[in-house]
């Protein structure tokens, strides 16, 4: 499946979704967001894909939002789901793991996209900033509110008012990416970490990044206990569960059904 500002590979359990607008440094407009918003409806309802792997076409993962079609007046979000938020993607419930694997730059909102993703691999190239506050703008696409959540908060400070952009080294040193790799190495090894992430049970991935999520946005202590006790119980009766105990004591690879 392929459109021309987004290209949609399947490899196996894992959806490859690529940014396609090279020219514009992958700049998000209305047409893209909807073609990516729409993969991510996909990603999340089809049943033999179990993760995405976010990428840019080109030198850059993404420049943010097209600002000659903002300055046409035309919108950068899918008019049909504004619900989605920018690009598609910034308030897009995912119940599966999405990992963004970033070349060179991702800027204003290429950051708020990367923000959105639940693990980040950067090639040594990359750049991460959020420049919004030098043109007299605000990164009103989740980057301050989600910025703070996953690096310290005076290095989130930083960003916020200088509107700098930092290298990979220093992106990974405020652990806002996973893995640092050399350049033109990152999508390969955001598939592998995809791979390996989609080899686990299905549900308790799921599980696992709903939980990790609701603590990182500051969910009161009793919702949190309840929905893992919610969940610790659907897991053990699920199917997988059963398969999982079955397989470690017959010593075999689990084979996993997603109920």
């Amino acid at each position: 499946m392929t459109d021309p500002v987004l290209l949609v590979e399947r490899r196996g359990p894992v959806a490859v979704l690529t940014l396609n607008r090279p020219a514009a440094r992958n700049a998000v407009n209305s047409a893209l967001a909807a073609r990516l918003g729409r993969a991510l409806e996909l990603l999340d309802s089809d049943p033999e894909l179990r993760v995405g792997v976010l990428a840019g076409a080109g030198p850059a993962f993404c420049a943010g939002a097209d600002l000659k079609a903002l300055a046409a007046g035309e919108a950068v979000h899918d008019p049909e789901h504004p619900e989605w938020g920018f690009a598609g993607i910034t308030h897009h419930p995912l119940r599966k793991p999405l990992v963004a694997a970033v070349e060179g730059a991702a800027l204003g909102g290429g950051t708020e996209i990367v923000l959105s993703c639940d693990l980040v691999v950067g090639g040594a190239e990359a750049r991460f900033g959020l420049p919004e506050v030098t043109r007299g703008l605000l990164a009103g696409a989740g980057g301050l509110v989600r910025l703070p959540r996953q690096i310290p908060v005076r290095a989130a400070m930083e960003a916020a008012l200088t509107g700098e952009s930092v290298p990979a080294d220093t992106a990974r040193e405020w652990h806002l990416i996973n893995r640092l790799v050399p350049a033109g190495e990152a999508l390969a090894t955001a598939l592998l970490l995809a791979e390996r992430i989609a080899a686990n049970a299905p549900l308790s991935v799921q599980a696992g990044k709903r939980l990790v999520r609701l603590a990182a946005a500051g969910c009161s202590e009793p919702e949190l206990w309840a929905e893992n006790d919610e969940w610790s119980a659907a897991l053990l009766a699920s199917r997988d569960a059963e398969e999982g105990l079955r397989a470690f004591a017959e010593r075999r690879p689990p084979v996993w059904t997603g109920h």
